[in-house]
């Protein structure tokens, strides 16, 4: 961040006012189907983010040589995983 320059600000592509001055008619309330209670049980909470792991990770700092990362990291993407299982397999 440059604390130099302003802030742009982003602006939305739709008309906030209008929508917040819009009145609900009775027949928008029509269009809407009634709830009941075979669509509450199918009703769901999508609470996102990644599923829990069965052998989650914990982090360890660790020292290597510089040469020794940049190899793995010549490797491309997913090096660190790659390097994770290398070392899991290690006994």
């Amino acid at each position: 961040m440059n604390a130099n320059k302003p802030a742009l600000h982003r602006y939305l592509k739709s008309d906030l006012d209008r929508v917040d001055a819009h009145v609900v008619n009775k027949v928008e309330y029509e269009e809407l189907p009634e709830l009941n209670d075979e669509m509450l049980a199918r009703a769901r909470v999508n609470k996102g983010g990644r599923p829990v792991s069965s052998n989650p990770r914990k982090l360890l700092s660790i020292r290597l040589p510089a040469d020794v990362i940049d190899r793995w990291k010549a490797t491309g993407p997913g090096w660190q995983t790659r390097m994770a299982e290398r070392l899991s397999t290690v006994r």
